[in-house]
This record gives structure tokens, sequence and C-alpha cells, in this order.
């Protein structure tokens, strides 16, 4: 197989997963944008050698998309499955980022494989799918994200193991830029101070703040050749807002950071 994705554990989240997948629970990760929910999944699907199918939620995602939909192909119309029969039929892990965005309709069609069922109902064909034993469904949702939206309803939550996935303490955020960058050391510590700095900054009221995949980013401009002050505006300072205002004020901390 393909080299291992990098992954540095936080917490006791590799022990809890194994465990998760072993006894057929599904498994729920939350925490905010960039603070290593997909790449904890990549990590773990390669360690347990399962394939990974990864489905990027939005609000237009439908259970048809999941489920599967007839086509008409020449004269005839066939049935194609979609990711999650897929996943369900040969066993796979099926990750659903961001579920709290997709339509109601994909929460109802999860359910009978989110308890002792384990099983999908495809309307279209009549039929019933007993999950393969292998099979896992794992999602992840952001809490708390623009007060108010999208949050995901204590019965969902509820079929789920879950855990809450924050950004990494400064010793360990410092080792992940140099382990996805090759970056100097020195130069990494700078921008997990110029991250944190910006965390803490609640009063700007930004809808997301400097996650881990922006500091990497950074790292990866400056390790490239680009100038320090130019990589952190343009890959951690410009993503966050389109406020002028709040453009020119962190553009100046960062400046005195860098």
């Amino acid at each position: 197989m393909s080299n291992t994705p990098y992954y540095h554990q936080v917490g006791k989240e590799i022990e809890v997963f194994e465990h998760a997948y072993k006894n057929k629970i599904p498994f729920l990760l939350k925490g905010p944008t960039g603070t290593g929910k997909s790449r904890f999944i990549e990590f773990m699907s390669h360690k347990l050698d399962k394939k990974l199918i990864t489905i990027a939620c939005h609000e237009e995602t439908s259970a048809t998309d999941l489920i599967g939909r007839y086509i008409i192909k020449g004269t005839e119309t066939l049935w194609i499955d979609g990711p999650l029969t897929k996943a369900v039929k040969e066993g796979a892990i099926i990750y659903l980022d961001e579920i709290a965005e997709a339509r109601p309709d994909v929460i109802v069609a999860i359910h009978s494989l989110t308890d002792h069922r384990r099983e999908l109902y495809i309307d279209k064909l009549g039929e019933t799918i007993k999950a393969h034993n292998d099979f896992m469904l794992v999602a992840s949702f952001n809490p708390g994200y623009q007060k108010g939206f999208k949050e995901l309803k204590p019965s969902t939550k509820q079929r789920f193991v879950a855990m809450s996935f924050s950004y990494p303490d400064e010793k360990i955020e410092t080792e992940i830029l140099v382990n996805e960058t090759n970056i100097d050391k020195a130069i990494a510590k700078k921008l997990v101070n110029i991250g944190n700095k910006i965390r803490n900054l609640t009063e700007l009221g930004l809808t997301e703040t400097a996650s881990t995949r922006l500091l990497v980013d950074a790292a990866k401009l400056i390790h490239s050749g680009l100038p320090k002050r130019l990589s952190v505006e343009v890959a951690i300072v410009e993503p966050l807002t389109d406020d002028l205002e709040i453009i020119n004020a962190l553009r100046d901390l960062c400046n005195l950071m860098i």
C-alpha cells in the first residue's frame, strides 16, 4: 500500500476509533475546520487497511446522491449504486464530512445503518441491504459554527461514539508543520504563535479562525521561497476575512511576529 498519511496523535483518538470499529459503532468527529479530522480518518483507514470513501457534504447533498439513481443509457435504464451503497456492500469506511450541511433526508437514510440493524433501505429498488461486516460509518461536523446554524439533532448525535478535535498544543503543531513542509523549526514556531494569536482574537468576530491547514499552507510557501510576510498574508490573513480593516489589522500583527 502507499505510504501512511502523517498524523500526530493528540489524545486517545486512535484507541477509541479502533474500539468503535471493532464494536461496529459509528464514529463522529466534532471540531472546527482544519484541525486534522479528515487526515485522522485517512490515517485510520490506512492503519486498518480499509478502503475509504469520502463525501464532502454541502446543502445540495441528498440521499439520492449517496444511495444511487437510475440513469438512461441508450435504450436501457440502469441502476447505479451511490458511494454509501458501495461502502455498505464492499465493507469500506465511509466518511461524511460536514454531515450537518447535507439535506435532512441524508440523516434519515443513514438511521438504520447507525443502530443495531446496520442495514440500508433503497427506496427506489424496494430493497434492504445488510452492511458488510467491515463497513463503518464516520461523520464530522463543526459545532458552534455560525451560531444557531445547521446543528445536528441530539437524537442523531446519540447514534455515534463522538470525539472533539481542537487545535493541537504549540509543541505538537510546530512538529506537524516541520513534518508536513520541512520548514525550519524556528519559523514553524513563529507561524504557530501567529495561529494562536489569531485564535485568541475573539473580538474580530471571524467566522473561522486560523486552522492548522492554513499554517501548513504558509509554511509550504515560505519553504519554496516566497517571502515570509507575503506568505503569511496570502495563506493565513486573506483566507480568513474580506473585511479590509481586519485584513490590515491582522497583517500588521503578523508582520510584527515574523
